[in-house]
């Protein structure tokens, strides 16, 4: 009788452990389950924040986030992203750099070669994360999206401040600058708002041109150069000036003397390629001194280095948005 009772104890005793067993391990599959997929998920999400899609005019292409290295071909973007305090490794020194971006020539920074002709050879040594180009390295897109993620951010002169401000919030999100560019962004915006108040009543004309060796190109609305008329709201001296191409439309003095601007906006190229003879005496003939913008000191001499070098940057942008305000004052 004893046997039998001490046999029911150790059972139940067994049974009662293997019940434990049973539980602790179950609740320690559970919750190694559960570590596996908030691991999984952590490392998902990780995933995301560490690259981003780009959709541009030559394609898509995935950026990671905070890259290194980054080559810059465009003085724009240069400009933008230097205003944001990002660093980058390379930039086209076989060009000619504006004043405010000089530094950029120091030794610290790579020499990746001209704005038309990139050096592979040295881009490949720098094993960049990251290329930017504009319109003057578009037909290299394919060779050097081979060598690292290349992206375009050229400007769209029809649609300036939409691509503009595009390129600027494009660049904050991959380098997590989104609070520096829409402060930037915004005074800019004020400043434009100032010019406009300048122009909406206006009646008085402009006439953009620019020279080179003595030769002239007139710029209209949705040109290169049509920020004035199409953002700023200077009204066109001449509404039918052919837009198609970089390059403007040939003109001569005998045009401007019959288009006679009340404004005419001067951009000397040959003052950051090279040239044998400065705008304002180019300008200085009795052609030109016909005109409304000559007999009231309306000749305006842009800043050839922003406007034809570095346009599209958030500093370049502030700059061009003043040199017409100080005109118009």
């Amino acid at each position: 009788m004893k046997r039998n009772i001490l046999f029911a104890l150790v059972a139940a005793v067994l049974m009662i452990l293997a019940a434990c067993g049973t539980n602790d391990s179950g609740e320690a599959s559970e919750a190694t389950a559960a570590d596996n997929e908030t691991a999984s998920e952590n490392q998902e999400t990780s995933g995301d924040a560490a690259e981003i899609t780009v959709s541009h005019e030559l394609g898509e292409t995935v950026v990671p986030k905070n890259p290194e290295n980054v080559v810059v071909f465009d003085f724009g973007a240069l400009d933008i992203l230097d205003s944001l305090g990002v660093e980058v490794g390379g930039v086209a020194k076989g060009s000619s750099l504006p004043d405010y971006l000089s530094e950029y020539n120091e030794d610290g920074y790579v020499n990746v070669g001209s704005l038309k002709e990139p050096d592979f050879e040295a881009i490949n040594a720098m094993e960049p994360e990251l290329i930017i180009i504009s319109g003057r390295q578009s037909a290299a897109y394919e060779d050097l999206s081979e060598i690292a993620p290349t992206i375009y951010v050229g400007v769209d002169n029809e649609n300036y401040m939409e691509s503009f401000t595009n390129n600027v919030n494009t660049l904050a999100e991959i380098f997590d600058k989104e609070a520096e560019a829409e402060t930037q962004l915004a005074k800019i915006n004020d400043k434009i708002s100032e010019v406009q108040e300048m122009t909406s009543d206006s009646e008085e004309t402009g006439l953009v041109v620019l020279t080179t060796g003595g030769n002239l190109s007139a710029f209209g609305a949705g040109s290169r150069f049509g920020v004035i008329h199409d953002v700023f709201g200077v009204t066109p001296a001449d509404e039918n000036i052919e837009t198609e191409g970089p390059h403007g439309m040939k003109v001569t003095f005998e045009y401007i003397a019959e288009t006679n601007p009340d404004y005419l906006y001067i951009i000397d190229r040959d003052a950051v390629v090279g040239g044998d003879q400065a705008a304002s005496e180019v300008f200085n003939n009795e052609l030109v001194d016909k005109t409304n913008a000559a007999k009231n000191d309306k000749l305006i001499y842009l800043d050839p280095a922003v406007w034809y070098l570095s346009g599209g940057g958030l500093t370049g942008t502030a700059k061009q948005v003043d040199e017409v305000k100080e005109g118009l004052e």
